[in-house]
């Protein structure tokens, strides 16, 4: 029901493109700004491949590759040339364009950021990876929750980044907020390959959300990036799905339409209803209390597993990154979540 990979695009679709990146190598400032023009020319390939795609979706480490530098030389902002650059591609080919950046932090650790730019060239979606991915990755972790935005053709979009999708918590959020198309960008490798699969079907079924879903791809000498571009429908089937060719642009058209269709008329399995209507066959309106004890305890400061004593990694010192001594900032608001997109909430 894809529509051939959008060559046959309905009314109500949204076809996306999902860019399996070749895994890139940036160690200095001329290679970080090549790759950034090397992107912007896939904007343009994406656009020639398929004259019908509205959205073209890079991988997380698409501009930095996977060297986990911090080094202030290399990290971007947002009023910078590579996303100035990110802007102009979208606006010359007429496309919005998911982007990732290694974003500098005045305060702390580079923030792991994904952006949405619409095809006039304007930031649509901001958003700081709620979890990286530890103990690997040194980004400070994100502060602004899940926003969401309206894209293409009405459809409401999220975000969440490669690890952020192994919470459940993530995607739920993203629907809870609105989000009917759910995008996952990762620079995972090959060991992650069945857990990358399972959970982006589960976190389109649990939440009756479609996602799209793609790696970087190839290697860079040292690491070897997986690929593996998948689009899942809401009942959790595949729609599409890419192999491990670095370049390839993996397509569907999305249908919104059938997300909102089930989400107001499905009664068995309608997840994101039926979490805050317990049994509402047998009580009036079902049970509407909050019987996890885990959520509690997060909302009251005591989260604490029953294992946590024999929890042995809990720093990033077993690769090589110091301990750290700041605490978390805590959360502040996103300057670019527009009141029509924190309202999508309300209409959902």
């Amino acid at each position: 029901m894809n529509g051939l990979g959008g060559l046959n695009k309905s009314p109500h679709g949204v076809v996306v493109g999902l860019v399996q990146l070749q895994l890139p190598l940036v160690e200095t400032p001329a290679q970080l700004k090549a790759q950034a023009e090397r992107i912007a020319w896939m904007v343009g390939k994406a656009r020639r491949n398929l004259g019908t795609m509205d959205l073209v979706v890079f991988p997380e480490y698409a501009l930095h590759g996977l060297s986990m530098s911090t080094a202030p030389e290399l990290m971007v902002t947002l009023d910078g040339p590579e996303v100035a650059l990110f802007r102009q591609a979208c606006v010359e080919h007429r496309i919005w364009g998911c982007f990732s950046i290694m974003e500098a932090n005045p305060h702390g650790n580079p923030y792991n950021t994904g952006l949405i730019i619409d095809d006039r060239g304007e930031l649509r979606l901001y958003y700081r990876k709620l979890h990286p991915w530890v103990p690997v990755e040194p980004w400070e972790p994100g502060n602004m929750g899940v926003p969401v935005c309206e894209g293409p053709n009405g459809c409401k979009l999220a975000l969440i980044i490669c690890h952020d999708g192994m919470f459940p918590e993530m995607a739920r959020e993203a629907a809870y907020k609105g989000a009917e198309i759910i995008l996952r960008t990762a620079g995972y490798t090959a060991p992650i390959r069945h857990a990358w699969k399972i959970t982006n079907q589960a976190n389109a079924f649990q939440n009756l959300a479609q996602t799209a879903s793609v790696c970087l791809c190839g290697s860079d000498g040292s690491f070897d990036s997986m690929g593996e571009a998948m689009f899942c429908h809401f009942d959790g089937t595949v729609l599409a799905e890419g192999g491990n060719r670095p370049d390839e642009i993996v397509t569907a058209e999305l249908r919104p339409d059938l997300v909102r269709e089930a989400r107001a008329l499905w009664g068995v399995e309608n997840n994101p209803y039926q979490l805050f209507h317990r049994g509402y066959v047998a009580v009036k309106g079902g049970a509407q209390d909050c019987p996890y004890s885990f959520m509690h305890d997060m909302v009251a400061g005591r989260y604490r597993l029953p294992w946590d004593d024999t929890i042995a990694v809990r720093d990033g010192t077993p690769c090589g990154f110091a301990a750290p001594t700041r605490a978390y900032r805590g959360a502040e608001p996103n300057p670019f979540e527009t009141p029509a997109s924190s309202s999508l909430r309300k209409a959902a």
